[in-house]
């Protein structure tokens, strides 16, 4: 069951890879924020379905991580430096979100 699992997600990888890259003839820019995206999406399905809560809050860290990337990207792209602002703010707000879920699931409460 784990090797079908692993086959699966490796086809649906090289197939977005293959389209991205190949078919998808838009600016290197857009298609980076394709990758961000598509990333971002299996980071939210880890959240869902992830077995323990150590994944998902790794999970959730790794998506703040893409976020900060993709307005970094999109900063770039629309020549805006709010984004970068944005970028901040957030990277910020997921240090501290972070920390309060590893205080969490380490059974202590948030004023220790």
């Amino acid at each position: 069951m784990k090797i079908l699992k692993w086959t699966i997600g490796l086809i649906i990888f090289a197939a977005f890879f293959y389209f991205n890259f190949f078919i998808y003839q838009g600016a290197l820019m857009l298609q980076l924020i394709n990758v961000i995206l598509f990333s971002s999406l299996m980071v939210l399905i880890r959240v869902i379905i992830g077995p323990t809560a150590a994944d998902r809050i790794v999970s959730v860290d790794i998506l703040g991580v893409l976020i900060l990337g993709l307005t970094a990207l999109l900063s770039i792209y629309y020549n805006e430096s709010f984004f970068i602002d944005v970028g901040l703010i957030w990277a910020l707000l997921s240090l501290i979100a972070t920390l309060a879920f590893s205080k969490i699931l380490e059974g202590r409460q948030l004023d220790d």
